[in-house]
């Protein structure tokens, strides 16, 4: 048996004692190289490669946006976006639905986390969704499936790991890639939700009036001038990626402050938390290299590859294969994991074939956000339904037109490179 075949065997039996995934890869990776070297050179090897993975610059945005996301989380962002998108969207038939939709986006892009959106704006909207006449079930669905939307908009941490991943892919880039498929992904729900409102005849019993949105945008302003002040001097040579996360921070702490909603007491506990999320997402890095080394020595990459290529030359034919591995792969294993293992196994693939690797990363993301709505093991699924107060079980039927429009969204950006591209391009960052 191959070491690629001990790993694959080891990381699929690890997985189903519920092992957690960073141990579940380590341990794999382990029995993998101890069926190609001795155990002392194994050891060293593995070791080695954990430390030097994580000694790099680029590596040092991940905690201070996870940081950023949890002061925002704590800082009164929440309300004043749902007062915006509120003013935007109240109007609209079933405007409250809308509103929860383009709350999400923007507080799961400024956090960088879709759990942390599907709480915050799910647990302020979802008893007001319940008040004027909304299913429970539908109000929850939207709220998982609005969560993930802000993902792939910038800062965004799993572009952040698809950059490293990749090799070296432009994180300035990814984030400009990132506008446009997020906004198709948003509208694409909302156009969902306007057909389930239509049919039921829902409309918000208190629409905020036109009039409030020029206040209501003042509030928000200054939360909105995160991303601005981000990818400003990002895109201006101010800083780079890794300086802009600390910006972040500094920003975001600034901001809690200014609202009062936030005191110097809590800093501790958020602390505490923004170090446990850097611990998971820097082990899952560090053991996915292991990882990633087994695969190269036994040459998975170039047999995918060939693989793929004996069933088609045609870079969309292999991009929608990669696409239904990845949707598969997403309904049992988390977006960072998922992202470490399989860069490496087809960006050499789809690169082969003339696929932009800025494209693919966000083809890539978005198929991943849609694994985290969907059981047996979709995280913000699970948080939607604790915020809800519903079950699994009742939030499938609900989630099922949201999950094509999800798909149609995926469908989009896969045809059309330019809704990644053309933005970097235009700034000068392709």
């Amino acid at each position: 048996m191959t070491g690629a075949a001990v790993l694959a065997l080891a990381f699929a039996l690890l997985l189903l004692a519920r092992v957690p995934v960073a141990f579940a890869i380590g341990l794999a990776t382990l029995l993998a190289m101890l069926r190609s070297i001795p155990l002392e050179p194994t050891l060293v090897t593995l070791a080695q490669r954990l430390a030097t993975s994580l000694d790099a610059f680029a590596l040092l945005a991940i905690p201070f946006f996870i940081l950023a996301g949890q002061i925002m989380n704590r800082g009164g962002i929440a309300q004043r976006l749902i007062d915006l998108a509120r003013a935007i969207l109240g109007t609209l038939p079933g405007g409250l639905a809308h509103v929860h939709i383009l709350a999400s986006m923007l507080f799961g892009a400024l956090s960088g986390s879709a759990v942390a959106a599907a709480s915050a704006v799910g647990g302020v909207l979802g008893p007001r969704m319940r008040a004027e006449g909304y299913d429970r079930d539908f109000s929850a669905a939207i709220n998982v499936s609005g969560a993930t939307t802000g993902l792939v908009i910038p800062p965004s941490n799993i572009l952040i790991v698809y950059s490293l991943a990749s090799g070296g892919v432009s994180i300035a880039a990814l984030f400009l890639a990132g506008y446009l498929p997020g906004l198709v992904m948003g509208l694409a729900l909302m156009g969902a939700v306007a057909l389930r409102v239509r049919r039921l005849r829902l409309r918000s019993a208190a629409p905020a009036p036109r009039s409030d949105l020029p206040r209501t945008f003042l509030r928000a302003l200054p939360s909105l001038g995160l991303p601005v002040a981000v990818m400003g001097g990002i895109v201006g040579g101010i800083f780079t990626a890794t300086e802009a996360s600390a910006v972040a921070v500094v920003y975001a702490l600034a901001l809690a402050l200014l609202y009062r909603e936030l005191r110097w007491s809590d800093l501790p506990g958020i602390l505490v938390e923004a170090g446990g999320t850097t611990g998971i997402v820097m082990l899952l890095v560090g053991t996915s290299v292991g990882l990633s080394w087994i695969l190269a020595y036994d040459r998975v990459p170039q047999t995918v590859a060939a693989a793929l290529l004996s069933l088609s030359s045609d870079p969309l034919a292999v991009l929608w294969i990669v696409n239904l591995t990845l949707l598969a792969v997403g309904t049992f294993m988390d977006m960072t994991p998922a992202v470490l293992i399989f860069t490496p196994i087809f960006l050499p693939v789809v690169t082969r074939l003339g696929v932009d690797p800025v494209h693919f990363g966000i083809v890539m993301v978005l198929n991943l956000c849609i694994g985290l709505c969907t059981p047996p093991v979709g995280t913000v699924l699970f948080v939607g339904c604790a915020v809800g107060e519903t079950e699994v079980a009742r939030l499938i039927r609900p989630l099922l037109p949201l999950y094509l429009a999800m798909l149609a969204a995926l469908a989009l950006v896969t045809l059309f490179p330019a809704l990644s591209l053309w933005l970097p391009a235009l700034l000068g960052n392709a």
